[in-house]
């Protein structure tokens, strides 16, 4: 069936727009926040129209919503996955009784998934070692990733926020990189071993790498073109498996080591909050549990008396 050609199409396609630009003015979210709502939304309104001729929001009913639900769990998504798409759809129903679109939201009644919480991938010192050692800097490409990998660790920025960064968003001579997201702005500094990659990089492989051309984007790929999210994943794996590690290697992984490791160290919550972006120190808290997690783990393996 071709959705475009249905009438009303138009009018899901644009609540969808505009709950999104409400979310961008109104409730400050992220970026990333406003993506993921708006595909999900999306696909919500393509199952509608395709499976159920619905061409108006206010034509969705609960059990709508629930078939789409038993939709989801037949083609195998992910309890997570599913969870996030109801999210999406219980914050944008909600907006469009609000709005007064809607007499009642049908989405109310709606359950998430019961999902058991798995706990994140946190890499050993002497396995972030190896990792960091995986690059060949004797090359354009090898000096760039190991800045990159460098600067992840050193910082615990997510991944987006490494490849948005700009050449000007780096201060040598202090030491930190500036990360902006909206108008949220924070300064994280970085050590001297991501320092010298950086310069190394900055130096000679990134005018190689650029190919004459010119590009505000800090990090490029080997065609002189921003780095991707996916260019950059890609990346990490080949050599997380070269350093021999094992398990779902994320650039979220390097992140949530970051925070653990800092923490292992001394470092205060509230400076790792700041550092980390995190708008509620609860979010860092876990980090703080997940430390005295692994130091009982160790006790209990070493003390004779445990």
């Amino acid at each position: 069936m071709n959705t475009e050609s249905m009438p009303g199409c138009a009018e899901m396609e644009k609540a969808v727009r505009e709950f999104v630009a409400y979310l961008h003015t109104t409730k400050d979210s992220s970026s990333n926040t406003e993506v993921s709502y708006e595909r999900d939304l999306k696909k919500l309104a393509a199952f509608l129209q395709e499976e159920q001729g619905i061409s108006l929001w206010e034509e969705v009913t609960a059990a709508s919503l629930q078939q789409y639900r038993k939709q989801m769990e037949k083609e195998a998504y992910a309890p997570s996955t599913i969870s996030r798409k109801i999210a999406s759809m219980k914050a944008f129903f909600q907006y469009l009784l609000h709005c007064g679109t809607l007499a009642e939201n049908p989405a109310e009644q709606l359950k998430a998934p019961k999902t058991q919480k798995k706990a994140p991938e946190i890499l050993s010192v002497d396995q972030v070692e190896s990792l960091l050692q995986q690059p060949d800097r004797k090359t354009d490409k090898g000096m760039r990733d190991s800045a990159m990998l460098e600067l992840l660790y050193a910082t615990g920025i997510r991944v987006s926020e490494l490849i948005g960064l700009r050449m000007a968003d780096v201060n040598f001579r202090m030491a930190y990189i500036v990360c902006t997201d909206r108008n949220k702005e924070r300064v994280i500094p970085f050590g001297g071993t991501a320092g010298q990659m950086l310069e190394s990089y900055m130096k000679s492989a990134r005018s190689s790498l650029m190919k004459e051309g010119e590009s505000e984007w800090l990090f490029v790929n080997c065609q002189g073109h921003p780095m991707s999210r996916q260019g950059f994943w890609k990346i990490l794996k080949g050599y997380a498996r070269s350093a021999g590690i094992e398990g779902d290697i994320t650039p979220h992984t390097l992140r949530h080591s970051f925070a653990v490791h800092m923490i292992e160290n001394g470092a205060d919550l509230k400076s790792v909050q700041e550092m980390m972006g995190h708008s509620d120190i609860a979010t860092t808290q876990y980090y703080m549990n997940l430390n005295v997690g692994r130091m009982r783990t160790v006790y209990e393996k070493a003390h004779p008396r445990s």
